[in-house]
């Protein structure tokens, strides 16, 4: 059976790929902190958005959709889902709520990862929510011909508990020890977790609460206003190319954890380097939402769509940008270019 060692984080040195990496996240990690005073009601409508972009985007990456609209209406509970799909997605939301409001409480320990994976099965009905699995699993790909191939075999159904375990000693051992790097030692175990892919189903999304639960153990909470899981979903092909990458000798512990440590590091810089643009372009200080569609616009050097300022000022709703387009076209400030879709707008 794989063991698990993770003292090659005690080094203290980071691959040069990260020193500079890792330095930013915790600049931006520090401004964001500071930021959540002056700004409490902009925090709070991030984090709602968040969350729906996390549900939407974790089930969307194991093919479970529904609309825009639905994916509201199951976040607010105003709606039970009324389809296969739909039930999946209201299991996450309950595991995802979970995680936010108790993540102090939960750790990588067993009984919590299969008491969240049971919730997050609740809805849809599976009678192995909660349970290891009890079949052998692998993991296929498709290549240009159609042709299905083994990429990856996980651990046996038989050698799931014990790796389960041994896992969980693992990762106390490591973070108990000030020695090694704590943010490094997140994707090393979320890696290992997708490796023995102990569950029969639900692997991939389980995997990404339980980065947020580490993360947010760790004091990284930039998931609960940047969604961590649609920073995947954008980078799909590269997540599935650095597990690809890393898997390479696992089951003979001679694996490299480097490219999906690079991978994940990198995706967590990319949500507070978004969270950073969005109050960049303002400036640090108490602006009202029409203030702050204002300041997109006449800092941008470049015509900016109607589409465009609501992805930078998620907070915003379209009607209050389109109201403010409106009145600058018309004072003077600003010129519509192109009819239609294409609209932008450049000041003048």
């Amino acid at each position: 059976m794989r063991t698990f060692d993770y003292s090659f984080l005690e080094t203290g040195t980071l691959p040069a790929s990260l020193i500079n990496i890792t330095a930013s996240i915790y600049t931006l990690k520090t401004k964001s902190g500071y930021r959540k005073g002056d700004f409490e009601s902009i925090f709070t409508e991030l984090e709602y958005i968040a969350r729906l972009q996390s549900v939407k985007s974790s089930n969307a990456i194991e093919g479970i959709v529904t609309s825009d609209q639905r994916i509201a209406e199951i976040v607010n509970q105003s709606s039970a889902p009324l389809n296969h799909d739909e039930a999946e997605i209201a299991g996450y939301r309950d595991a995802l709520n979970l995680i936010h409001t108790q993540y102090e409480q939960l750790d990588f320990r067993e009984r919590d990862i299969l008491d969240l994976h049971a919730l997050m099965m609740s809805y849809a009905g599976y009678e192995y929510g909660g349970q290891y699995k009890k079949d052998d699993n692998v993991i296929l790909e498709v290549d240009r011909q159609g042709q299905r191939k083994v990429r990856f075999r996980p651990t046996s159904a038989l050698e799931t508990p014990a790796a389960m375990t041994q896992l969980e000693l693992a990762y106390l051992d490591a973070k108990a020890n000030p020695h090694v790097n704590q943010l490094l030692l997140i994707p090393c175990v979320i890696f290992d977790f997708l490796s023995i892919h102990p569950f029969r189903d639900g692997n991939g999304r389980l995997s990404r609460l339980l980065s947020l639960l580490l993360l947010y153990k760790n004091g990284f909470d930039i998931g609960q206003y940047i969604s961590f899981e649609d920073q995947i979903n954008r980078t799909k092909a590269a997540y599935y190319e650095a597990l690809r990458e890393s898997s390479a000798g696992w089951a003979e512990g001679k694996n490299n954890y480097e490219p999906f440590i690079i991978y994940f590091i990198s995706t967590l810089y990319a949500c507070y380097k978004t969270l950073d643009q969005r109050f960049a372009i303002i400036g640090d200080k108490r602006t009202t939402k029409r203030e702050r569609v204002e300041a997109v616009l006449m800092n941008s050097l470049i015509p900016i769509s109607k589409s465009e300022i609501s992805k930078i000022l998620l907070d915003v709703s379209p009607a209050t940008i389109e109201t403010v387009l409106g009145e600058m076209v018309k004072d003077g400030r600003i010129t519509r270019l192109g009819m239609g879709r294409g609209t932008k707008y450049i000041r003048n």
